[in-house]
């Protein structure tokens, strides 16, 4: 996640880290062979800020994997200027709310693969689990299963779900709301947030995720969250990830 400029990684969507240069940490995920990276620039629709082209071309003319960014998409002309300045995928967040019509648009004229809604979930004690925006501050009222069922008929072809109560915790992927999802809907789904290792990986996809993401096992060394940014090797992924799925 991307705040004031620099790469930070978050607990429970708060307690901001600084982790550092977000160029230095793409040079660095591209000797680790990443799959793909996510930038989010987090004080972008707070700020009610466009997204900031020229950070972003700079990140992205540094990476070797392909990039997806989110942070103050309003417009389908600035998800033009942010695929000419080479990103993969867009991630809409608040305007997935906002306007909904906005992800029709950008997979009209791109494609839906081109499209990543960001659904963040924090458990509410009386109503359950709820969408949030605006970093986790902004509850939309919506149950998870009802709002994935509106962006995917809006148009989006990939869904990265975070669970806020589980962000930089370890504690695991939110595998009952993932299998629910999952089995909801025909698109890719990524699951996000409470991975300590391998395992939960494994979990994820076995509980119907696509793909798997993770933040604070891959720039923190624990027991003590010391900065250090790693990545499994893949003859470990090939070994303990790809045989076991």
């Amino acid at each position: 996640m991307l705040h004031k400029g620099g790469l930070v990684k978050s607990v429970r969507f708060k307690s901001y880290k600084y982790i550092g240069d977000p160029i230095n940490a793409v040079k660095i995920f591209n000797e680790k062979e990443v799959d793909e990276i996510v930038v989010l620039d987090i004080d972008a629709s707070r700020d009610k800020r466009a997204p900031n082209v020229k950070m972003i071309a700079d990140i992205v003319g540094e990476a070797f994997i392909p990039v997806a960014y989110g942070g103050g998409i309003t417009t389908l002309e600035e998800v033009k200027e942010l695929f000419y300045n080479g990103i993969e995928k867009v991630v809409i967040n608040q305007a997935a709310i906002s306007n909904p019509d906005l992800i029709t648009q950008i997979a009209n004229s791109f494609g839906s693969q081109s499209v990543v809604v960001s659904i963040d979930v924090k458990k509410n004690i009386l109503k359950g689990n709820r969408v949030y925006t605006m970093n986790g501050k902004t509850a939309t009222g919506y149950k998870p299963i009802e709002f994935i069922h509106r962006v995917v008929n809006a148009g989006a072809g990939e869904i990265l779900l975070n669970s806020i109560d589980r962000d930089g915790t370890y504690k695991g992927y939110d595998l009952l709301l993932l299998k629910e999802l999952a089995e909801a809907v025909n698109v890719p789904l990524v699951i996000a947030g409470g991975a300590s290792g391998i395992e939960d990986f494994c979990a994820g996809v076995n509980a119907g995720a696509s793909a798997v993401a993770a933040g604070s096992m891959f720039v923190f060394q624990r027991p003590h969250n010391a900065v250090l940014i790693t990545y499994p090797s893949q003859k470990l992924l090939e070994t303990e990830l790809y045989s076991r799925i």
